[in-house]
């Protein structure tokens, strides 16, 4: 697997609450189901258009599901 980003995200646990899997919310999108898994494991870090894309899926904003990680 690749390097983990310095990018946290509460992708998963936002797409359960809604009842999504991964699939579900990848056809909502526009991507692969593996494209959203990546997303979740902090292996692929998302577009800007994206991001905005997932935020209105999920009724929530994009600081809701991406945050920077602090240093240290």
């Amino acid at each position: 697997m690749g390097e983990k980003t310095g990018l946290a995200n509460r992708l998963r646990a936002l797409r359960n609450a809604r009842g999504l899997t991964q699939a579900q919310l990848a056809a909502q999108v526009g991507v692969s189901r593996k494209t959203i898994n990546t997303i979740e494991n902090r292996v692929f870090v998302p577009s800007t258009l994206l991001a905005l894309k997932l935020a209105r899926v999920l009724e929530v904003s994009v600081h809701d599901i991406f945050a920077l990680e602090e240093d240290g």
